[in-house]
């Protein structure tokens, strides 16, 4: 177990296979635990989404941290920034969401936050990974931890998301359709809008461990469209597993990715004299989105593929909103992490302060067509290795031109290279893109 076993997000992998097992989690509570104890009153608060595996791995974490002295305090199902707010406005020592995010059941793993409500840092990260190492004893008796709920929990994080929601403004009139991907905002997220005064209508919230983003959610929005046509809502909102990700659809039922709603946010934030300084995308953001904000003189950076990374910019360059087209957006005037609901509330803010809805706001960015092909691999490939295509990616840029854009990386999370080619012209765009794929798998493609 030598090594840093964290990545940009957490651990996460199939239940039982790998890391993810009973005894690695014990193992990880305790590490934890002996790294954030300073006194006897510490305590590390634990949520988790839907999944049936959930339950295994929120028992062994908690018997983990308390072995180490630490208390713990049980949250239950709770959206992953949920876990975030509730641990710093709850003093605790640390935050531990049990989540696989927009992954199916199958799958489970888990993320940290700091007593600040953001990620861990390098330094933490490499404390924890040490103890690892190292046989973990228990306490004696009198020194272990002890185990509590918060039972108020959700009413909490429920309060505040309103007050994310401008003062004197309400939801009452709007008809929202809205997707809880029988994840772990199924409870909270009705309560939020509808508490607004919108009248909501949910799918997606009806958990039983085993359908969480099944055919439901922000990563498979067709039961979305169908159900805003269906009830004549004014939009739908869809939210990944762990409540982290955001995708909205218009009344017509078009969707709205993470980089349309970025902008539909920095476009109010803008006109209203809000935006501080500008936003931060990746290098996978849709070049629609750089040429509206610069049409509004708003600067915009790339970072690396990863909330983390925007994160990181965002802190350096002391600006407040960035996100990725998958929907992560963050907002960091309200709160310390992505917040799909949040999120979801600041473009309802655009909506009504803009007063225009979704699909009158959408048309302020055009949209370059983007392929992305996902070229699996034997192992995880060292970004160096990439170079090998150097030749072939300079003849892809050159065919595309001024009004275009290719990126080539190896993911970070799994064995697989992701091509990604985006211009003008669509067919053009699928063409390279699928010939760059071709050329990928023949330096790195997985041997059958």
């Amino acid at each position: 177990m030598a090594g840093t076993f964290f990545g940009t997000d957490g651990i996460r992998g199939k239940v039982g296979k790998g890391p993810i097992t009973p005894e690695f989690m014990l193992r990880l509570g305790w590490a934890l635990g002996t790294v954030f104890f300073k006194e006897t009153s510490d305590r590390v608060l634990i949520g988790k989404d839907t999944r049936v595996s959930g339950y295994m791995f929120e028992s062994a974490l908690q018997a983990g941290l308390v072995s180490s002295g630490m208390n713990v305090a049980l949250l239950g199902p709770m959206p992953t920034p949920a876990i975030a707010y509730l641990t710093r406005t709850l003093n605790a020592s640390a935050g531990i969401v049990i989540s696989a995010s927009h992954n199916s059941y199958e799958d489970n793993g888990v993320k940290f936050f700091s007593e600040t409500g953001k990620k861990l840092d390098s330094s933490l990260q490499e404390s924890i990974s040490e103890k690892l190492t190292q046989d973990y004893p228990m306490r004696v008796s009198n020194s272990i931890g002890k185990v509590t709920r918060v039972n108020d929990a959700a009413g909490r994080y429920v309060e505040f998301c309103k007050s994310c929601f401008p003062t004197g403004l309400n939801l009452r009139g709007m008809k929202i359709a809205l997707d809880c991907a029988n994840g772990a905002a199924y409870q909270v997220a009705p309560k939020v809008f509808s508490e607004l005064g919108a009248e909501v209508k949910s799918i997606g919230i009806s958990p039983n461990g085993y359908n969480i983003n099944e055919a439901v959610g922000s990563t498979q929005p067709n039961a979305l469209v169908g159900l805003v046509k269906e009830f004549g809502a004014d939009l739908g909102i869809a939210l990944d597993g762990d409540g982290d990700r955001l995708l909205m659809v218009d009344r017509a039922g078009k969707i709205l990715d993470g980089d349309e709603l970025l902008y539909l946010i920095a476009l109010s934030k803008f006109k209203t004299g809000t935006l501080q300084g500008g936003v931060v995308g990746t290098l996978m953001t849709n070049l629609g989105l750089q040429e509206a904000l610069t049409n509004l003189g708003v600067p915009f950076f790339r970072a690396p593929v990863g909330d983390r990374h925007v994160m990181e910019e965002l802190t350096k360059r002391k600006w407040l909103l960035g996100g990725e087209a998958s929907g992560h957006i963050i907002c960091l005037d309200q709160t310390s992490t992505g917040d799909a609901i949040v999120a979801a509330l600041q473009v309802l803010s655009a909506c009504s302060s803009l007063q225009q809805p979704l699909e009158e706001l959408r048309k302020g960015i055009v949209k370059y067509p983007q392929q992305i092909v996902n070229v699996p691999t034997n192992e995880r490939i060292e970004e160096d290795a990439l170079e090998r295509l150097s030749k072939i990616v300079s003849q892809t840029e050159q065919a595309l031109g001024k009004k275009g854009r290719v990126v080539i990386r190896a993911s970070g999370t799994e064995p697989v290279v992701r091509v990604m080619v985006e211009g003008e012209n669509p067919e053009i765009v699928v063409r390279l893109a699928e010939t760059l794929a071709s050329e990928a798998e023949r330096e790195f493609g997985k041997m059958v």
